[in-house]
């Protein structure tokens, strides 16, 4: 019996989201639903499916440079943090010994651990200064240390999920007046692209969920409601102010 039970060993389903996964999220979500609205919001004002296909392509042109930049500055502020705080902290375990000690009780003790059983590992932690800083980093400061070229990693994984959902909402515009096309003119393509965005939207919203474990139904919804309301906002101020 002890065999069997070694032989089937314990697997845990929990997903660890990534910072690349993160990044992919906040690039797709942003791309689809933005140029969706700005494509509904011209379909209220203009008849043009080219100037919404031009207005749409520089839209996703800057929003991808915008949201890439974004997360480059922010992925180099995280690891510039780290370096500072990494600093400190490699100072302090050597010129504050006492008060570090007490930091590494204090951490034991959000746990209920007592004094006497954390006192073995402090010890451990003091003979290996590398392992003690990065407890403390980790423990203390909750801080983890970034991965080499984070921010160029994050700008080009968020810029080309924009653009990748970006196109979404604006490929019926660009079939409009192609030969044997489905698409006949901009009321067609406003109906096509808000039915393919939004199931882009809602298939994009369930594997978020999934992938998070939040529920996929419920982040599909979400996703397809937030995504719908903004479209239908820009589509009615657009066809309100085009008539004043």
């Amino acid at each position: 019996m002890h065999d069997i039970a070694h032989s089937h060993p314990h697997v845990e389903g929990h997903f660890e989201s990534s910072e690349s996964v993160r990044d992919v999220v906040i690039g797709l979500s942003d791309g689809l639903t933005v140029p969706f609205a700005l494509a509904a919001g011209l379909s209220g004002a203009v008849s043009s499916a080219h100037i919404i296909v031009l207005a749409g392509l520089a839209e996703i042109a800057a929003g991808s440079i915008a949201m890439g930049l974004g997360g480059y500055l922010a992925a180099r502020g995280d690891a510039e943090h780290y370096a500072s705080e990494l600093a400190r902290e490699q100072d302090e375990v050597v010129t504050r010994p006492d008060d570090e000690a007490e930091e590494i009780y204090d951490i034991f003790a959000q746990y209920s651990v007592p004094r006497e059983a954390a006192a073995p590992v402090l010890a451990a932690l003091q003979q290996n200064h590398p392992a003690y800083v990065d407890f403390m980093m980790r423990f203390e400061l909750g801080l983890e240390k970034p991965a080499s070229n984070r921010a160029h990693r994050s700008a080009l994984t968020i810029a080309a999920s924009y653009i990748a959902g970006g196109l979404v909402p604006l490929l019926p515009y660009m079939l409009v007046g192609t030969a044997a096309s489905l698409v006949p003119d901009t009321a067609a393509a406003l109906k096509l692209s808000v039915l393919i965005t939004l199931l882009a939207l809602a298939f994009f919203g369930a594997l978020k969920g999934r992938l998070l474990g939040t529920g996929a139904l419920r982040s599909a919804l979400q996703t397809s409601l937030i995504g719908g309301a903004a479209a239908a906002a820009a589509y009615t101020l657009a066809r309100l102010l085009n008539r004043s």
